[in-house]
Order: C-alpha cells, then sequence, then structure tokens
C-alpha cells in the first residue's frame, strides 16, 4: 500500500516548482503559487512552508493540486509504494 512521504515546506515548493508554480505571495507560513496557462488562466495552490508537513496536511495538499496536476504525475512525489520517505532523485541518505 503506498505511504505517505514526510515533506517539508521546501520540497513542496520543489515539487511545484517542477509543474510551472511559483510562489506569488506570503503570509506566515502560508504561500501562495501560481502558474499561469495560455490563454491567461491562473492556477493557484496554497503550501504551508512547516519543517515537517502534517500527513493530513499534505493530503489536502496533494488533493487541491490534482484540479491542476494529473494524478499520475504527482503521485509519486508524495507516496511511495517501497516504505521509502525519502523524495524520488533527491540523492539523500
Amino acid at each position: 500500500m503506498p505511504k505517505l512521504r514526510a515533506l517539508t515546506g521546501r520540497d513542496l515548493l520543489g515539487i511545484f516548482a517542477a509543474f510551472g508554480f511559483e510562489p506569488a505571495s506570503q503570509r506566515g507560513s502560508h504561500v501562495k503559487l501560481r502558474r499561469l496557462l495560455p490563454g491567461g488562466v491562473r492556477q493557484t495552490l496554497t503550501i504551508v512552508l512547516h519543517d515537517e508537513v502534517d500527513k493530513g496536511t499534505l493530503r489536502a495538499i496533494f488533493r487541491q493540486a490534482v484540479r491542476y496536476v494529473p494524478e499520475s504525475e504527482l503521485r509519486p512525489h508524495f507516496f511511495t509504494e517501497d516504505g521509502s520517505h525519502r523524495l524520488p532523485n533527491s540523492g539523500g541518505s
């Protein structure tokens, strides 16, 4: 069964930057990420910049993001099949 990875707010910034989202504004630890699509369509996500994002919050961010990013592309960044909690291609130990 897939397990939710342990992610930080900085991890989330990197994940969503790979999909074209950029920080638009910040208030405290909450950051609004935005990307503009051709035709002027704006897509906005809100994430938190915590040292470790709570599992329930990660699930909520994932659900919010799948409105804009295909789940098949987003899932490997949030879930793991093998029990490892590291990011793919993170090079971490």
